[in-house]
């Protein structure tokens, strides 16, 4: 955005300062994330620039711990492409399982927190519901409570009623991670929501659950898209947990990267992590043109 003509010089020596300084945090963050994208392809199995990629030496460049992905745990990863070698990387690859693992687990818990945290965000935006505030602290309190403390306190409830190294443990506890998230989302899509629209649909004869799927759902999907999005992300990243929780059938990418680099540091770990900077970058933008989308659904500009 161009200043004015007629802004003073301080003016102009306090924009570009600010410019400066806003650039330079930004670089700060995104500099250690970044970082690790071009160590993914290191041909050496070292975290750091070998003299060959600071010299941009196409030698020193390669796929291999990508293709490690796939091929380790393997039987005989070295045998001709077949169904034997895919069923062979399905079932014995370690990156590969942790990988079905992770999406399994953040796709089921996303589901139950995307209809928890959708209908607990209705409820609290009734006017009339009672100790909104108490309940709502309580119901995002996952995310403010250091999260060792959660992880503790589920190891042992979990443990009392037989469900923890299983899981519907890890799902529940993913869920109750997602499930602020959804509320908080939903809730902020409510705040401009008609609630005449509800009188409407009732005075025409549409039952709850009609009006619910036809008048309020349509209005507030960007908010529970994003929030499902945001709960899916924080499953997908979550260790903390899956170290109490989790037993070795039910090993995350997290929880597979975290033993990586305490028993065997490999690049590969790199790799796997510049696949999920990808995958957040995508979910993020997506979560960022759902809310420019929903400005638009209630006549605010996209800033």
């Amino acid at each position: 955005m161009a200043l004015p003509p007629y802004t003073t010089p301080l003016e102009r020596t306090w924009h570009y300062s600010y410019l400066a300084v806003c650039t330079a945090i930004f670089i700060f963050l995104i500099a250690p994330i970044l970082i690790i994208v071009p160590l993914s392809f290191n041909v050496e199995p070292y975290f750091t620039f070998t003299e060959g990629m600071m010299t941009l030496d196409p030698d020193a460049y390669s796929t291999r711990w990508y293709e490690d992905i796939v091929r380790n745990g393997m039987g005989a990863p070295d045998a001709a492409f077949s169904s034997a070698w895919f069923s062979d990387m399905w079932n014995n690859a370690q990156w590969i399982r942790s990988t079905r693992n992770s999406f399994f687990i953040a796709i089921c818990s996303t589901i139950l927190a995307t209809i928890l945290g959708t209908l607990a965000a209705l409820g609290l935006s009734r006017p009339e519901m009672p100790y909104r505030s108490a309940i709502t602290a309580i119901l995002i309190s996952p995310m403010i409570v250091p999260l060792v403390i959660t992880a503790t306190g589920m190891f042992f409830f979990y443990s009392q009623i037989g469900i923890a190294k299983t899981y519907i443990g890890i799902i529940l506890a993913h869920t109750t991670l997602g499930i602020p998230f959804v509320i908080i989302t939903v809730t902020a899509t409510l705040v401009g929501f008609d609630r005449s629209l509800i009188r409407a649909a009732a005075n025409l004869g549409a039952d709850p659950t009609t009006t619910f799927f036809k008048v309020i759902m349509p209005l507030i999907l960007p908010g529970m898209i994003s929030g499902a999005l945001f709960a899916f992300i924080t499953s997908l990243d979550e260790v903390v947990v899956v170290l109490f929780l989790a037993d070795v059938e039910q090993r995350t990418i997290p929880r597979q990267m975290w033993s990586g680099i305490r028993e065997q540091i490999s690049p590969t770990i790199l790799a796997v992590a510049t696949i999920l900077v990808c995958i957040s970058i995508a979910l993020l933008t997506t979560v960022e043109l759902l809310r420019r989308r929903s400005e638009r659904l209630r006549g605010v500009t996209p800033q």
